[in-house]
């Protein structure tokens, strides 16, 4: 029996076969989909339907993937769409790459369909984590201000645009200000991963974040062997 729909996932690949593949395994799991087989279609659809993930091929005929990836990021209308990308490249400079211009997640070919789609349940999870928070609940800490119902993060006053990962990851370390985050912490309660998986993606975001945040990400503290946590005044 096929579950009811969940949610929508837009396929974007610029192959037919693996597109309609993908398509199956995902309806079978109770997901509406979406395709799209290029990176100018990908944007258009992306703007239009929102959907709840974009499963997203780095190796496009018109605009890469890293590209779409940071368009994506740089609109406001889209830039909270979990991404997951699918591409061929494995090295590691690839995944850091992808990671590091917004994505949440990232499968390397081939994969398993399994795989796959645990993953996009896992960032579809992430978003809908997000949008739960208690209306009009601020958090603070140093000249950050998050609006955890706003989805908005000011620093000094001035709004800062983060992705859906940036801004969970920053609201997990401000609540758990001054305790120590390990990196298996954050993968399990930010990301729902397994711990067991590659750490790099948390040291990667959180190099990120500290960029976006300028001098106040100063606040965000590296314990050495450990994790992260939020400076106390």
């Amino acid at each position: 029996m096929i579950p009811a729909p969940r949610g929508l996932v837009l396929i974007v690949d610029d192959e037919r076969d693996l597109r309609t593949l993908l398509d199956f395994n995902l309806r079978q799991a109770g997901w509406r989909t979406a395709q799209a087989e290029s990176g100018a279609e990908a944007l258009a659809r992306a703007r239009t339907l929102k959907p709840n993930v974009i499963v997203l091929d780095l190796n496009l005929p018109d605009v890469s993937g890293i590209d779409v990836c940071r368009l994506l990021r740089s609109d406001p209308e889209t830039r909270d769409l979990p991404i997951l990308m699918l591409t061929a490249r494995s090295a590691e400079e690839d995944r850091v790459q992808g990671l590091t211009v917004g994505a949440d997640d990232y499968l390397p070919k081939p994969f398993s369909l399994r795989e796959l789609v645990l993953r996009v349940e896992a960032v579809s999870r992430r978003r809908a984590g997000a949008t739960a928070a208690t209306p009009n609940e601020r958090i603070e800490a140093g000249q950050i201000i998050l609006d955890l119902d706003a989805h908005l993060c000011l620093v000094d006053g001035t709004e800062l645009p983060l992705t859906l990962q940036e801004f969970r990851l920053l609201a997990y370390l401000i609540q758990g200000r001054g305790r120590v985050r390990t990196r298996e912490e954050l993968l399990a309660d930010v990301w729902n991963a397994s711990p067991e998986l590659e750490t790099r993606t948390v040291d990667t975001h959180v190099k990120r974040l500290r960029d976006k945040l300028g001098a106040a990400g100063d606040i965000i503290e590296t314990v050495r062997g450990l994790g992260y946590r939020i400076r106390e005044d």
